[in-house]
């Protein structure tokens, strides 16, 4: 679809760019774009170990377009066929893009130019009204070779000769003659700014909220574990803890920052650079038993999604049983029945004034609580603090 609006003058978008000078190159995770995708073998874009020791330009808005484009021009594309096994290597076979140059124009469809993924057995079998060209060809050979190919081949009449050259000579051109990127490139290297930058751009369709792009950072920063998987299963396990709760990964991800001791828990750039989202990456398996523990003591004290107010209230309590690194016999045990009442007293009294507690200025207040739970909260939970 996106070769066909190139070559119907379509316009796609326009990409957003990003400078990246030297001496920020290492604080950010860069990969290089897909050229031979294999479903089995090669389904993800390789991290760029050795980066430029100069400034380069890095793509935020339009990577799916231009994997499309450097797949399609200059690589390969290979997905398992139904009924075969997959540790069959014959059930990849390798594709590349071709245009068909005798197609006649599909009116009644979307697509004008019949471009398919073929093997390279299959384009060349002849087949009456089909003359497969592989797209990649007008990357490796001069517009003229490949003309005096078409006009040379005895198998098509005069008039096939015409149309082939005729497409094949709009297909060279637009790929190599016309300008058809339009680009912002932005040189600031606040990446605070270039975040909302991409919102603005993107508002238009399904809107990424700024959270989502600080995940994006976080994803892009773990080494071992994939941050977006972790955090959304725990989103799903924490949903379905008693009689339910209302949840998200917003609140994971905030939690993941307080727990860890990161900043003042908001959600800002210098929140996510590489090194806390290191720690945090450490931290998770605790983070992540302290949060489910967090949620089965609120079950227990008859709490649901649809009774607790504010799901921020959430936090404190994790951070309180994170810090003191108490795992779920706190929930039965005895000599802890004290240090459970007074947070459910807590947690009552903060929802019943959730409108003044839980609303504005809230990571300004967790960064307080956090404060007080790490200076008064080794043996029990502060109340008096709180």
């Amino acid at each position: 679809m996106l070769f066909d609006s190139l070559l119907q003058e379509y316009p796609f978008g326009t990409f957003l760019f990003w400078k990246i000078k030297s001496e920020n190159r290492g604080k950010y995770q860069f990969y290089k774009f897909m050229q031979y995708y294999h479903e089995r073998d090669n389904p993800h874009c390789e991290s760029i170990t050795n980066l430029p020791e100069r400034e380069f330009v890095a793509v935020l808005d339009g990577q799916q377009r231009i994997t499309a484009l450097n797949i399609g021009l200059r690589g390969s594309y290979a997905w398992k066929l139904n009924g075969k096994w997959w540790s069959n290597n014959d059930a990849f076979p390798v594709r590349k893009l071709y245009l068909n140059l005798l197609a006649e124009p599909k009116l009644e469809t979307e697509s004008k130019y019949d471009f398919q993924f073929l093997t390279e057995d299959k384009a060349s079998q002849e087949q009456q009204g089909d003359y497969w060209f592989r797209v990649g060809r007008i990357m490796e050979e001069e517009e003229d070779s490949l003309i005096d190919e078409v006009a040379d081949d005895t198998s098509l009449s005069p008039e096939q000769k015409k149309q082939a050259r005729s497409t094949l000579r709009h297909l060279y051109r637009t790929i190599h003659d016309k300008d058809k990127i339009s680009f912002y490139e932005e040189s600031d290297q606040s990446l605070e700014r270039v975040l909302n930058i991409f919102i603005r751009m993107n508002s238009g369709g399904t809107t990424l909220s700024y959270s989502d792009l600080l995940l994006s950072i976080a994803v892009a920063q773990w080494g071992t574990l994939n941050a977006r998987d972790e955090i959304h299963f725990l989103v799903d396990e924490m949903k379905r803890i008693g009689d339910g709760f209302n949840v998200s990964k917003d609140l994971v991800l905030k939690a993941g920052l307080m727990l860890s001791d990161i900043g003042s828990v908001g959600f800002k750039v210098e929140n996510f650079i590489k090194d806390n989202m290191a720690v945090l990456e450490q931290n998770w398996k605790s983070i992540r038993e302290a949060l489910l523990l967090t949620m089965q003591l609120l079950a227990s004290f008859g709490f649901n999604g649809q009774n607790l107010r504010a799901t921020s209230a959430i936090l404190p309590i994790a951070y309180y049983l994170y810090h003191r690194n108490l795992t779920m016999s706190y929930l039965t045990r005895s000599e802890y029945a004290e240090d459970r009442e007074n947070i459910r007293n807590w947690l009552i009294r903060s929802l019943l004034k959730a409108s003044g507690i839980w609303g504005s200025g809230l990571d300004t207040l967790l960064t307080a609580i956090r404060s007080d739970i790490k200076q008064f909260g080794n043996d029990g939970f502060p109340l008096e603090k709180n």
